[in-house]
């Protein structure tokens, strides 16, 4: 069960792949400032995957006011080699070795016998650090439900 709404959010610092090089995430640059909407998926190039973050890219103003983060356990340089093949927007976060995900409680374990991996969840954050929306899909294959990401962000402002 993924971590309940009205929880401190654990902080991190994570890699992304920028064109400039390896840079740090940290959830906690966001406090203060503004509402973050954590994205948990399980691996790059998946067809599902790429369909949610495309489709969050293409709808990034539908959520207007909010920092996105997508973490998945993959490395930051093929998160970065995915999001230029398909033009995701949404800044990536490696969690190699798979912390986050286990502090959020979100690990799908052997996902397809390749080991475990984030499980797909979404959490909003507010700008105090509190989880305000938490959902962790049935399976890998089921979407957050954004309607219900948008219901927060839109109540947060």
């Amino acid at each position: 069960m993924p971590l309940p709404i009205g929880s401190k959010a654990p902080d991190f610092t994570l890699k992304s792949k920028t064109a400039t090089g390896l840079v740090d995430v940290k959830l906690s640059d966001n406090f203060g400032k503004t509402n973050t909407v954590l994205l948990f998926f399980p691996l790059a190039y998946t067809s599902v995957c790429t369909a949610e973050l495309c489709d969050v890219t293409n709808g990034l103003k539908a959520f207007p006011g909010a920092d996105f983060i997508a973490v998945s356990v993959d490395s930051p340089f093929t998160q970065e080699a995915w999001a230029k093949t398909n033009n995701i927007q949404v800044k990536l976060a490696s969690d190699l070795n798979k912390v986050v995900i286990k502090q959020y409680d979100v690990v799908f374990p052997m996902l397809a016998g390749v080991g475990d991996t984030a499980a797909r969840a979404a959490f909003v954050i507010d700008k105090a650090g509190v989880i305000q929306y938490s959902e962790q899909t049935s399976t890998p294959k089921d979407l957050p439900n954004f309607e219900a990401v948008k219901a927060v962000l839109a109540k947060l402002k």
